[in-house]
């Protein structure tokens, strides 16, 4: 874990080595100021010896400006470092995503990636910058303070040693009681933000059903989880101030005691007895800072581990060393495919899959909900690659492409299409960034677009609300139609990407892919037999398997599945 997030310090190692090294010299100045208070005292308060008193003030104020120069220094460089960190922990965590297949992303929720790159990343920058200045300071504080107090009285530094341990056994049953709580509140911050994304992307379900108070309930108890664990774990750790000042005022006491003793026995002075209630202080108080350290560390932890999680996944699906980077046609060939999503499911997504789809050519697919009609496609443009068998496209195994060529000339449209904030010309610009606004008109009338843009306030300079609030869901579907078109794909796969368009407009859309992509391979997955009936040919499947395929009026006669649907449907309009 140590080793994936050091990688994100990068430009900011400087700033990191600078922390320290000013923490250094401000510690050492610091506890050099109660040694000179002392001899002040001692030489120059109890004697009233003026000019002295006025030399060592003179010191002492230059020793307090330079440490809180060095202290300022220290404070700039790690949170400077710490931020920076933190923003390349969140860049490297997305990019890394972004090279995921969508097997490596059914291993992470959505809420869960959001909650990494936000909680998971704000507890690991807060942890770097204690790393890089407390973490350094309070072992420094303690080195320094116990040397100083063994060179004021050895005597007395004893106190140290026999109340230290004590101090560190206390404060360490305290932290490992505290710590099994954090990695569950992590994983509670998971289903609460799951809760909250759920409850905002279908808040008109929400509304229709009037759920809002179920939705409440839901929530409380997920944040009522979190807050259960955390008031746990801050009972627990609160015991720490307890213990330090139960300890701070065992220390001081003992000195008293045995300071006094000393100052009458002739053997310390007073100005080095006060020199000690200090260097008492900081030795305790850099014992409670680390206390204190050790457990963001814990807490931390668990966020490292998650977010080294995230970045050390390896993308399921990658390039070849010696990709190809053309493809001449849109044929496809499925060669005795097999697929299942889990590796221990015993039942298949896909089994024995083998099928042949000329370059051009227009084919339907058609099954019952769960016969993997979806998954099928999704082999093309490697979404997700097979078990065994082999997906060629062009001749070419689909394995042997560059990603991009090949998802550039495979043009997939969802039946949940997504739309992103910005205009409905940026929108369309997915397919082809540098395309025209012709092309952009062209592909909007291929897919019957273009009147309904037209009437829009700002037509194409019209913005989409997040995920398209403010269109409805057939033009949604137009849209995304039109995107895809304007990549020029050799392959169009429109999944069920026209069931909110009404069947007059659908019969337009696909008269019109016909007419003016005649060499484009176009795949329709759809429910509606009335979409598919004009295809060269027809697939139907059932449990993962082609049960049949042939021309409408073939599968009519023969196949019952087809011919029962088609039935059904007929029935419908009547």
């Amino acid at each position: 874990m140590i080793n994936t997030l050091r990688k994100s310090i990068r430009q900011y190692k400087k700033l990191s080595l600078l922390s320290p090294l000013f923490v250094t010299g401000e510690v050492i100045i610091e506890m050099l100021i109660p040694y000179l208070v002392g001899i002040l005292i001692d030489n120059g308060i109890m004697k009233g010896n003026m000019p002295y008193i006025t030399k060592s003030g003179i010191v002492l104020l230059v020793f307090t400006v330079l440490s809180l120069v060095l202290g300022s220094g220290a404070s700039y460089a790690s949170a400077h470092a710490a931020a920076g960190f933190a923003a390349n922990l969140r860049k490297d965590m997305f990019y890394h995503v972004q090279d995921y297949s969508f097997e490596n992303i059914d291993n992470f929720s959505s809420a869960s990636l959001v909650t990494r790159m936000t909680t998971d990343v704000n507890n690991v920058q807060m942890s770097y910058q204690i790393l890089i200045r407390i973490a350094v300071r309070a072992p420094m504080m303690l080195l320094v303070s116990i040397i100083m107090s063994v060179i004021v009285s050895p005597q007395l530094s004893l106190v140290f040693v026999v109340i230290a341990p004590v101090f560190v056994i206390l404060l360490g049953i305290i932290i490992k009681s505290a710590s099994k709580y954090f990695p569950k509140i992590f994983r509670g911050y998971d289903r609460m933000n799951q809760v909250v994304r759920e409850n905002i992307r279908g808040i008109r379900e929400v509304k229709t059903y009037v759920q809002e108070e179920a939705q409440t309930v839901k929530f409380k108890k997920s944040a009522g989880f979190i807050y259960r664990l955390f008031a746990t774990a801050q009972k627990i750790m609160s015991l720490n101030s307890l213990v330090v000042m139960a300890v701070l005022n065992i220390s001081n006491l003992a000195i008293c005691w045995f300071g006094a003793k000393e100052i009458v026995g002739g053997s310390l002075q007073t100005g080095q007895l006060i020199s000690m209630f200090s260097y008492s202080n900081s030795v305790l108080g850099s014992l409670n800072m680390l206390a204190m350290i050790f457990t963001q560390l814990v807490v931390s932890a668990a966020s490292g581990h998650r977010i080294a999680d995230v970045i050390n996944e390896k993308p399921s699906i990658e390039n070849p060393r010696k990709p190809l980077k053309h493809v001449n046609n849109g044929e496809v060939i499925f060669d005795h495919v097999n697929f299942k999503y889990d590796p221990d499911d015993k039942n298949l997504a896909l089994n024995n899959i083998n099928l042949t789809i000329k370059p051009g050519e227009t084919i339907g697919i058609i099954g019952k909900t769960g016969s993997s009609k979806s998954t099928l496609v999704s082999m093309i443009p490697r979404l997700y690659d097979t078990d065994s068998g082999a997906v060629r496209v062009s001749g070419h195994n689909v394995k042997s492409y560059d990603l991009k060529t090949l998802r550039d000339n495979v043009a997939m449209v969802l039946q949940n299409n997504v739309l992103f904030s910005g205009t409905i010309k940026e929108n369309l610009k997915w397919g082809d960034e540098n395309a025209t606004d012709e092309e952009i008109v062209a592909a909007a009338k291929i897919a019957h677009a273009d009147d309904f843009i037209r009437e829009m306030p700002d037509q194409y300079e019209t913005m989409v609300e997040q995920g398209g609030a403010n269109v409805s869901g057939g033009q949604k579907q137009r849209i995304t139609i039109a995107r895809a078109l304007l990549k020029r794909p050799k392959i169009l796969i429109l999944d069920d990407s026209t069931s909110a368009v009404d069947t007059q407009t659908e019969r337009q859309i696909r008269e019109a892919l016909v007419e003016n992509m005649p060499d484009t391979t176009k795949i329709i997955i759809s429910q509606r037999i009335v979409s598919i009936k004009d295809a060269d040919r027809i697939i139907v499947m059932d449990d993962g398997k082609i049960q049949d395929i042939g021309t409408h009026e073939e599968l009519m006669q023969r196949n019952d599945l087809y011919s029962s649907i088609a039935k059904f449907q007929e029935e419908q309009k009547k």
